[in-house]
């Protein structure tokens, strides 16, 4: 299958480790610009149905706010309890100033 690409956002609206949340084909999307790259995380936690772009990042992980897992933005896998699942992460890339996510391709 190959990866389609849609616009989520411009690069100059993300703020370093600031959480932007999108919605592309459906999927909700957190974008985050964090220590010179962009990643694209699914933004519901997989302990709880909750918003992981209303939560903190921090040393490339966001932080879901009501129960405190942590999720890598690399791989999605949780850091600690008490999610146990990881959240699927998508590939991201970056053509002037749009910032281009495929969320038909998961990694």
């Amino acid at each position: 299958m190959t990866a389609t690409f849609v616009r989520a956002c411009g690069l100059s609206e993300l703020e370093e480790d600031t959480p932007k949340r999108v919605e592309l084909d459906g999927t909700p999307v957190s974008v985050v610009r964090t220590e010179g790259e962009v990643y694209a995380i699914n933004d519901i936690c997989s302990h709880a149905n909750v918003s992981l772009s209303e939560g903190e990042v921090e040393d490339c992980s966001i932080e879901c706010w009501l129960h405190g897992s942590s999720f890598d933005l690399r791989t999605g896998k949780p850091s600690g309890l008490p999610a146990t699942q990881p959240v699927p992460v998508y590939p991201v890339k970056i053509e002037g100033d749009d910032v281009l996510v495929s969320v038909s391709q998961e990694s």
